[in-house]
């Protein structure tokens, strides 16, 4: 959580909790400074220098329920058709959470090879339902965290917008990653597409991330989607610590349970230009996989989540629209992130604070401050 902790002190607008693989109230180990005498997938490795890293800082752990959930029992009925069936699995990923992120090294390409350390962390989030519509359904997660102090009180809430997923029905239109800020548009054939759904994952900011398309498939004991490989920018908890590589290029299979769901993940470290072509002589560096496991509870106070989401929803609206104006108008689309020191995140998040501190809400003034950042930071890619 240390990670985090840091992260949020870089705002003065809030203090914002923000990473890939974030933690809401971290998880407790007790064994972070000791030598670990198991690691999955390397027996021979020296264990000592291979302990965790991500989150120390303690919070309260809310207990997972262990009865099934309506959402799952809704996606059992009876006489659904298969689009109505993959659907209800998609919303049965909304709800309270607690979420744990773990990532290792499971393959070096090199001689010599040694994995770098794993991530691991948890959190509590929430995962609101921003549209619902038969083919189409935007889910956006957003962590409340809650921090043990040194005197054993604990802290006020931090809340903070977290990444989105959208889900769309036969969707031909995908954008997908290329390489140092670039995405670009491929389209699906028909056939391609038939009884698919896209998953398109965005960044805290709404800005891109990854789109990959899959077909559900149900059975009494879980549904489970496996999307298409995808590249994708490195997350946070990579690019604050490396510099050796620049591309993700992974797959995602979602599996919802009766009282949860699972998010794990295969992805090639790789290395490539400007143009996405991989390097000829060392196109990658390592597999890792990814389990982030989503355990439903109850008992979690999460209306610190539901104010700041009640009052910001409509500015973040309003950041969405513009973006899918770009990729209506451009087949290729180049992010400069931060621009002469102002990064494009930080400032849009500064403006939503504002909002959920009070500030009215001035739909035009908003929505021509939000013209005004995407001319700075996003133009059509070459």
């Amino acid at each position: 959580m240390d990670d985090i902790m840091r992260y949020l002190l870089t705002t003065a607008t809030t203090l914002l909790l923000l990473a890939a693989v974030p933690t809401a109230a971290a998880y407790e180990t007790g064994e972070e400074d000791q030598a670990i005498d198991y690691l999955f997938a390397w027996p021979f490795i020296e264990t000592d220098d291979m302990a965790p890293r991500g989150g120390t800082t303690t919070g309260p752990r809310p207990e997972a329920v262990t009865e099934p959930t309506e959402a799952w029992q809704r996606l059992q009925a009876d006489d659904l058709d298969k689009r109505e069936r993959d659907r209800r699995a998609i919303l049965a990923m909304a709800g309270a959470y607690r979420v744990s992120f773990d990532f290792l090294e499971t393959v070096g390409f090199e001689a010599g090879f040694e994995p770098a350390k794993p991530y691991r962390s948890w959190g509590t989030e929430y995962v609101y339902v921003v549209a619902d519509e038969p083919g189409f359904v935007s889910l956006q997660h957003v962590l409340v965290m809650v921090l043990e102090q040194e005197d054993g009180s604990l802290s006020d809430p931090f809340v903070t917008k977290h990444w989105r997923q959208d889900w769309r029905y036969e969707d031909r239109d995908l954008h997908e990653f290329v390489s140092h800020g670039n995405w670009q548009r491929t389209m699906l054939s028909k056939e391609e597409a038939d009884g698919q759904w896209t998953q398109a994952v965005f960044q805290v900011d709404d800005s891109p991330r990854y789109e990959s398309h899959g077909e559900w498939e149900h059975h009494p004991t879980h549904s489970v989607w496996l999307g298409s490989e995808a590249r994708r920018p490195l997350p946070r908890r990579e690019f604050s610590v490396r510099d050796d590589y620049n591309v993700l290029v992974g797959s995602n299979r979602h599996t919802v349970l009766p009282t949860g769901w699972t998010h794990e993940q295969d992805n090639l470290k790789a290395i490539t230009d400007e143009n996405g072509r991989f390097d000829p002589e060392r196109p990658f560096l390592a597999r890792e996989i990814g389990v982030n496991r989503y355990e439903r509870v109850s008992g979690f106070d999460f209306s610190a989540g539901d104010e700041y989401w009640d009052a910001t929803a409509d500015f973040w609206t309003l950041v969405r629209d513009a973006w899918a104006a770009q990729f209506e108008a451009h087949d290729r689309i180049h992010l400069e992130a931060e621009v002469d020191g102002e990064s494009m995140m930080m400032t849009l998040f500064g403006m939503a604070d504002e909002i959920a501190d009070g500030a009215p809400f001035d739909r035009e003034a908003y929505r021509e401050r939000i013209e005004t950042i995407f001319e700075r930071h996003v133009r059509a890619g070459s």
